[in-house]
């Protein structure tokens, strides 16, 4: 019973690690830092590798040639010696060998020392380990540090004489050599790494790009192209991916298309009914003076109801022309503070002022007309519904966007609520009181319905005056204006 528990403990503690690694770095910088990590500790692998063999290399050649050399530097003192009677004989005899450059000899010949450079190499620079084994008859070599400098000595006893001979190499020149190597693949290591991270990069780009194509349709779908799908059949472990995603997407356009004629025909089924008491209640309305008191209450609630219904079932009809794609736009190229001027006074009775500045007087925007119409006919009756009326239209440029804003008094719209405001039947915290809201909650989802239809946005926020109130604004994108030769050859 321990042992899982123990295991379940590690998972968790590794996952405590992993998961801020994973937060702070995407899936693409992920694998590439992983090509780079594997390529470094690959690379470093085999340079330590490499660095190891080449020194062992070059110092058993360095130590054998050394070696080889004082055994027959040895057997030709063993042949001059005998016949050198003199000090100077023997110094003679010695540097008359060969030694390869910045090498040293000395001799210890019938007790006594000689030496090819005394001031570089003598007795007291051979260790005390490797005078006693030549002096017991057996060859040895020792690298030590000689004045500064590391030597590989060689110890030979001289053949039938009682004497030693010993040389001293330098490695100075091998140190160098191994130097130069280590920096050499130091440098390539880190080319390496820097290629392992580029081909990192360049593989998540090719990996991973199925999965942008996943997010773009989605963002499609999300947008109301309900009709995006992937590719199939172009690699089998990527069908995994497609195949569920297109099911998906093809099980949501006919859900949405399913609701959207459903809410078509309902609407429709009604719309006759809907008409029949309508006329009624005109009818109704023009003996009103007939009526007794309470049947003319029942006869204002009921007219009150009906006019809400029918609003519902033009809405909704409109509604389920965006989810099915039936809307046609017909784009007309306008001047925006025209448009906004007649929206106004026809559709908010002239009552609300609109404010722009002069330099927006001439900018154009490509519009459907009636429905921009809607959108400030929406707008306006929000304001009217849930905020004692519009108090203003304001109109200004931003950048290359157009915004269009409708100002108001009301208790404005909560943060939390700004967002779901424009949501299908959403009436905030203002609506769903009956007795002041006559509203469905769909003329907010129209005004966004229209707007990104024609590639704009819309949000509300609070008045930048700070006055307590909404402000919602629609942007839209500005026609650029045409070239100034193109406007001559017109007039032409």
């Amino acid at each position: 019973m321990t042992k899982p528990i123990t295991t379940r403990t590690r998972r968790r503690r590794r996952a405590r690690i992993i998961a801020p690694v994973r937060r702070r770095f995407g899936l693409r910088t992920r694998l590439t830092l992983t090509f780079a990590l594997g390529a470094a500790v690959l690379s470093a692998v085999l340079a330590f590798i490499t660095f190891g063999l080449t020194r062992q290399n070059l110092i058993d050649q360095r130590q054998s040639s050394s070696v080889a050399r004082a055994f027959a530097n040895a057997d030709r003192l063993s042949v001059e010696l005998p016949y050198a009677s003199t000090p100077i004989m023997v110094n003679r005899d010695l540097n008359s060998l060969s030694h390869p450059n910045d090498a040293n000899a000395a001799l210890a010949n019938a007790g006594r020392w000689y030496a090819t450079d005394p001031a570089a190499f003598t007795q007291k620079e051979i260790p005390v380990s490797l005078l006693d084994m030549v002096s017991g008859g057996q060859a040895a070599t020792m690298r030590t540090d000689v004045k500064g400098s590391t030597q590989l000595i060689v110890g030979v006893p001289v053949p039938n004489l009682d004497a030693h001979y010993y040389e001293s190499v330098p490695l100075a020149d091998l140190q160098r050599t191994l130097d130069g190597l280590a920096w050499t693949l130091l440098i390539s290591s880190a080319l390496t790494t820097v290629a392992g991270a580029l081909i990192g990069y360049w593989a998540s780009r090719r990996v991973f790009a199925p999965l942008l194509d996943v997010g773009t349709a989605a963002g499609a779908i999300a947008g109301g192209r309900l009709d995006t799908r992937l590719p199939e059949g172009v690699d089998a472990d990527l069908d995994l991916i497609s195949k569920p995603f297109n099911e998906m997407a093809q099980a949501l356009e006919d859900r949405i298309e399913r609701d959207a004629r459903f809410a078509s025909e309902v609407s429709h089924e009604l719309r006759s009914p809907l008409m029949t008491l309508a006329a009624s209640i005109e009818v109704l309305e023009n003996t009103r003076d007939d009526l007794p008191e309470r049947a003319r209450t029942a006869l204002v609630l009921l007219s009150a109801d009906i006019d809400r219904l029918q609003q519902l079932v033009e809405d909704l009809l409109e509604i389920s022309r965006f989810d099915v794609g039936a809307i046609t736009l017909h784009l007309e190229e306008v001047l925006v503070v025209e448009l906004v001027y007649q929206s106004v006074s026809i559709l908010g009775g002239g009552g609300v002022p609109v404010i722009h500045d002069i330099d927006t007087d001439e900018l154009v925007v490509r519009v459907d007309k009636r429905r921009f119409g809607r959108v400030i006919a929406n707008l306006l009756d929000n304001a009217d519904r849930y905020a004692g009326g519009a108090t203003s239209v304001t109109v200004e440029r931003v950048e290359d966007m157009i915004q269009i804003s409708v100002e108001d008094n009301g208790n404005g719209v909560p943060e939390d609520e700004r967002d779901i405001v424009f949501d299908r039947f959403s009436r905030g915290s203002e609506g769903g009181n009956r007795s002041n809201d006559t509203g469905v909650g769909l003329g907010l989802a129209l005004v966004d319905e229209h707007i990104r239809l024609h590639g704009g946005r819309v949000w509300v926020e609070d008045r930048r005056d700070g006055d307590h109130g909404a402000r919602f604004v629609v942007e839209l994108s500005l026609v650029d204006p045409p070239a100034p030769d193109e406007a001559e050859e017109e007039v032409l």
